[in-house]
């Protein structure tokens, strides 16, 4: 899954790398080392701008709320439990079909954390029959230091308490994609030596998906409706380009946030029980 991130990248540099033309200076966000959901989050997509003379797709940076909100929900509560959506699903489930098909973002990150407990406790969690406690955190990040592009779907919700011109009138919501994690074991400068977890799968059974350079323009394009010409691009990266490693648990607090929570460990900090 991803349940926390982190984001630290300025936006004139999201700006250059993705091919942005349009950035509102207004939604500029801090660097957060810490994203938790309903965090206001950075998300690229396509689409034509408002009032705009000639309707055509215009690339955006935009800053969406994380926790995605179907269009047809009474309340946007709903918006915290939809943080992630299966790549093995997502062009069927009533929540994201309609994204899939025409409101799919990049969210870009430096990576994404997360915990590790006993093989035990995973078999339950992936079971569906208890959430297990969060114990040695990891840090999930690029090999060569690039930005990871995770893939996302965003929506529209309209809060019919509010008048039209009230600025939260409309929330725009985003979630994150997940795939079966990495099973092939880690190379060289991960923290999955010794007795540590030696691949992603180690660490926890999904992931988020992340797109290469090469699929970013096919995933943005909001032409590309058919589901079954999308379902292709929901096919996992090739191993080899993420790295993990050990993290201090003070990122398990979500009122923590700065550059020294993905400061690399050279030993967990507690027992990974492997």
């Amino acid at each position: 899954m991803c349940g926390r991130y982190a984001a630290s990248r300025r936006p004139e540099d999201l700006v250059g790398l993705f091919g942005v033309e349009k950035w509102e200076p207004a939604e500029t966000l801090a660097p957060d080392w810490n994203v938790a959901p309903t965090k206001d989050v950075y998300a690229v997509l396509e689409r034509p701008l408002k009032d705009a003379a000639e309707p055509r797709p215009v690339r955006q940076l935009r800053a969406l709320k994380w926790g995605l909100v179907p269009s047809w929900a009474k309340s946007p509560e709903s918006g915290v439990k939809m943080i992630n959506a299966r790549a093995e699903t997502v062009h069927e489930k009533p929540s994201y079909r309609r994204p899939f098909a025409s409101r799919r973002c990049i969210l870009p990150a430096d990576g994404y954390y997360e915990w590790v407990t006993a093989a035990g406790e995973r078999q339950l969690e992936e079971n569906g029959r208890r959430k297990r406690p969060r114990k040695q955190p990891y840090f999930v990040t690029p090999v060569d230091g690039s930005v990871m592009a995770m893939a996302g779907l965003y929506e529209f919700w309209r809060d019919r308490t509010l008048p039209d011109e009230h600025p939260r009138a409309w929330w725009v919501t985003c979630t994150v994609i997940t795939t079966e994690a990495e099973k092939e074991p880690f190379g060289s400068g991960s923290g999955g030596e010794g007795e540590g977890p030696r691949s992603l799968a180690d660490i926890h059974p999904r992931m988020p998906l992340v797109l290469t350079e090469d699929r970013w323009a096919d995933w943005l394009d909001p032409a590309r409706t058919d589901p079954d010409d999308l379902r292709p691009l929901l096919a996992p990266p090739p191993a080899g380009l993420l790295r993990a490693y050990p993290v201090a648990t003070g990122v398990s607090d979500v009122r923590n946030n700065g550059p020294e929570l993905v400061t690399e460990l050279e030993a967990p900090e507690e027992s990974t029980l492997f």
